[in-house]
């Protein structure tokens, strides 16, 4: 095989052994690796809760991982979600996944449970488990200064050991799984880390093309203003997205209860860009470098992270946000969830959350202490216990990020559809609805927007499964990166065939949902943007989201996604696209 190793190493906590499977070249065909063979694994166990021993962690890298195919060395990390009991998965930067390939694997299946905390070394073939207990309640900063010597790595901090639903996988100390809280997962089997380290090499079937399809996404990448312009990713990074968010007048404000927030001009990315200085960084072989840090080294907030830890929660001091980012990596908490449960709790409390009470709350969410102990919960479970349950703003559990649906219907049905909860990440509106490219669409109109949402599903779900950064897509397409894939295998695939695969991979994931209990009457978004109104300005009205219209595009995606009309999978639609179908 080119480009796969054709290997898989299975890990077994509990009886601390290893071995090496072999998987059939049809499955990589059919799911290619990353986020697709993540849900070939999880639909296997299908019946178990997130923290069962059997119930696996995924980590999967993808056939492009390791070839110098432009942004293509991303690690999928997928299991039950603890925060959500969804699919749970997330693609995420660093070295791992070129890593896990020198080590001459696609991937890594973690199963049982270690009855003390672990942490696993790879080097090629070899597995080491190693007491890990002297690094917990340790930050993640430190743990990192352990751990990077050993290769790429996987960590938890201690907001996963003290039981937070959301809290997050550290991935060479400045990349982070982020959303759904796999790691929860990590800590319910005692898995304090992983590194890997490999001397191999992959190999490539045709340079040639190989060297011709990846010229071809740097030409489109480098034409792209809202990737390498002035104000774009590369001298921005993401946070380049505040001041359209804003002027758009979608930016989610004291809890979604408004949609402007009338200091974010001064604290947008320029603001940023003053008070700290921004050096570029990303991952190895990527054009863009969208992560930023200060003159002095520390990473500075993606947009969600920054709109959340400003106008989510009405804070107007950019340093406080700043050290709040700070905070959620040194614990080890997804920075949206974070900010989101605190808005909850401010509008629970009628609060106005000032510097040092925001920062107390993150220190005890994370020591799973105090307030903390409930806010370690996620806002869904936190305001149902307060009482309060309409306050929690998310979608099949999960907070939503820093774009409020009012301001895009198809961001508004991408939440909703989302196999993973809340999030835009599977099936992004944002350069038609928001960059206005290729080609703007009405964002305040459900017309068209099943089609696109379920198209955008399809696509996103291929690029994770190659596995490449979704970024690039705003630049290039799927065309380009079929010829890529084609070059290093060595087999012909085609733009549309990876559109089948992907629409394969999001299907398997509704049907495990499916069995995890996830059901039609989850795809919807909370009642505030059903009753209340955005807040209008100059030239346009932000209304409330007319239900019978969003019911009508869910409907609408329904059917082209081919669900029964209450959103249940069809066993025959599984069969056609070859989906093994377990009652």
């Amino acid at each position: 095989m080119h480009g796969w190793t054709g290997r898989i190493l299975k890990i077994n906590l509990t009886e601390k052994r290893f071995e090496t499977i072999s998987l059939p070249q049809d499955i990589y065909r059919r799911f290619l690796g990353g986020k697709g063979l993540a849900g070939y694994f999880l639909a296997r166990r299908a019946y178990l809760e997130w923290n069962a021993p059997q119930m696996p962690i995924l980590l999967m890298t993808g056939p492009l991982a390791g070839t110098g195919a432009p942004a293509s060395g991303n690690t999928v990390i997928a299991s039950r979600s603890p925060l959500t009991g969804t699919v749970s998965d997330s693609s995420v930067g660093g070295a791992l996944g070129a890593k896990l390939k020198s080590a001459g694997v696609d991937g890594i299946v973690v199963e049982g449970m270690s009855d003390a905390w672990l942490g696993i070394e790879i080097h090629n073939q070899t597995v080491r488990f190693v007491s890990a207990s002297s690094l917990c309640g340790q930050p993640l900063s430190r743990i990192a200064d352990q751990l990077e010597t050993k290769g790429a790595f996987a960590a938890v901090g201690n907001a996963a050991e003290n039981g937070v639903r959301f809290a997050a996988v550290m991935i060479d100390r400045h990349f982070s799984t982020a959303r759904g809280g796999l790691g929860g997962c990590f800590a319910a089997k005692r898995l304090k880390y992983i590194t890997v380290e490999g001397t191999g090499h992959v190999s490539v079937a045709d340079n040639t093309v190989c060297k011709t399809a990846r010229e071809d996404i740097r030409r489109l990448t480098a034409a792209s203003s809202i990737l390498m312009g002035e104000h774009g990713f590369f001298n921005l990074g993401t946070s380049a997205l505040y001041d359209l968010v804003y002027s758009r007048r979608m930016m989610p404000t004291a809890n979604f209860r408004r949609t402007v927030f009338d200091s974010a001009p001064l604290l947008n990315a320029n603001a940023v860009r003053r008070t700290y200085g921004m050096q570029r960084f990303g991952c190895e072989g990527c054009l863009v470098q969208c992560l930023k840090n200060s003159e002095n080294g520390m990473q500075l907030p993606d947009f969600d992270t920054l709109a959340h830890f400003t106008a989510l929660i009405e804070n107007r001091d950019l340093h406080t946000a700043v050290e709040a980012a700070t905070a959620c990596s040194e614990q080890g908490i997804d920075t949206v969830s974070a900010a989101a449960t605190l808005a909850c709790y401010a509008e629970i409390k009628n609060e106005s959350l000032t510097t040092d009470r925001i920062l107390g709350l993150l220190e005890d969410l994370g020591a799973g202490r105090g307030e903390g102990e409930i806010l370690a919960k996620g806002s869904f479970r936190a305001a149902r216990e307060l009482g309060r349950p309409e306050c929690a703003m998310t979608v099949k559990r999960l907070e939503l990020p820093a774009f409020d649906p009012r301001g895009a219907y198809g961001m508004a049905l991408a939440y909703a559809t989302s196999t993973r909860g809340g999030c835009y990440a599977n099936a992004t509106a944002l350069s038609h609805e928001i960059l206005r490219k290729p080609v703007a669409t009405d964002r305040f109109s459900f017309s068209a927007k099943a089609r696109i949402i379920k198209i955008a599903e399809d696509q996103n779900a291929a690029v994770d499964s190659l596995v490449a950064c979704k970024y690039l897509f705003f630049a290039a397409s799927l065309e380009e990166y079929a010829r890529v894939l084609s070059g290093v295998t060595g087999e012909l695939f085609t733009a549309t065939e990876l559109s089948r695969i992907g629409e394969r991979i999001v299907y398997i994931e509704r049907i495990t949902n499916m069995h995890f209990g996830v059901l039609g009457e989850d795809d919807t978004l909370p009642n505030r943007f059903f009753t209340e109104d955005g807040s209008s300005g100059p030239g346009f009205a932000i209304p409330r989201i007319n239900r019978r219209e969003f019911d009508d595009a869910l409907s609408r995606y329904r059917r082209v996604r081919e669900l029964l009309e209450d959103g249940t999978p069809k066993k025959e639609k599984a069969e056609r696209l070859e989906i093994e179908w377990n009652n």
